[in-house]
């Protein structure tokens, strides 16, 4: 069997879409198409051209760099089965994009330096106390484990941000990401005493008042983090903060 891969590329306001004509052997995903390209760059033109440039890391969807638009779904391009992707569509012909929430650089591959601004905007961090070891820490309920284990596994590969409507050149919504990760850091027994700080940081423009609900995040994140439940979270303590601000208490 042959498919085509049908890529999106080139630099900023130069982009084309040009085809590659590749065979098929078992277990191949995109990244091992864009290494076969890469071999032999020649389009289905027979023109020998420059190999599609990408980024990739851990090939097991745990790093986030491979993001980019697949069959015009956000998704990570190592998970991304060519056999499974064509018996989905039922076309031999794959279609590979850059995402459009991000500022181009070259091909397939973008700069989410945004993303990472978001999450120093939420200190999505937990300050040392100076390195002094003060024993073992308060326990955590297993429950608490469950959801804050769950938020963990954000790797800022910004699927979640792409999907998002409300992300956009007229919007200064952070998106998703970011809110989730401020979230996790306040359940933190340490992390939450920057909750007050993030709080602020979430009643902007960029925060909450951003999010149409259109739910798209969770749809196509691939750890299915329950990113709509740390938006709803972080409305509430918003709210809360809100009424302490207005009442002059702390916390």
């Amino acid at each position: 069997m042959k498919y085509t891969l049908k890529v999106f590329r080139g630099t900023p306001g130069k982009q084309y879409w040009e085809e590659f004509d590749l065979p098929y052997t078992d277990g191949d995903n995109i990244i091992s198409a864009l290494q076969e390209i890469a071999l032999n760059p020649v389009n289905n033109k027979g023109e020998k051209v420059a190999p599609v440039v990408y980024e990739s890391g851990c090939l097991e969807e745990v790093c986030g760099s491979c993001s980019m638009l697949i069959n015009g779904r956000p998704r990570q391009a190592c998970t991304a089965l060519i056999k499974k992707l064509i018996d989905e569509s039922g076309s031999t012909t794959i279609t590979l994009a850059p995402f459009t929430k991000y500022p181009l650089v070259r091909d397939l591959i973008i700069d989410r330096s945004s993303m990472f601004e978001n999450l120093k905007k939420v200190r999505a961090w937990v300050d040392l106390d100076q390195g002094i070891d003060r024993g073992p820490g308060p326990k955590i309920f297993p429950k608490l484990q469950q959801i804050r284990y769950a938020l963990s596994t954000c790797m800022s590969c910004g699927c979640c941000v792409e999907g998002c409507p409300q992300v956009n050149d007229r919007s200064k919504f952070m998106g998703p990401a970011a809110i989730s990760q401020a979230r996790l850091f306040n359940l933190h027994p340490v992390g939450k005493e920057d909750k007050e700080t993030r709080n602020h940081v979430l009643m902007g423009e960029e925060g909450i008042g951003g999010c149409g609900n259109a739910q798209n995040c969770v749809r196509v994140c691939p750890k299915e983090i329950p990113l709509t439940d740390s938006i709803a979270a972080a409305g509430r303590d918003t709210t809360i903060q809100a009424v302490k601000d207005l009442f002059g208490q702390e916390g």
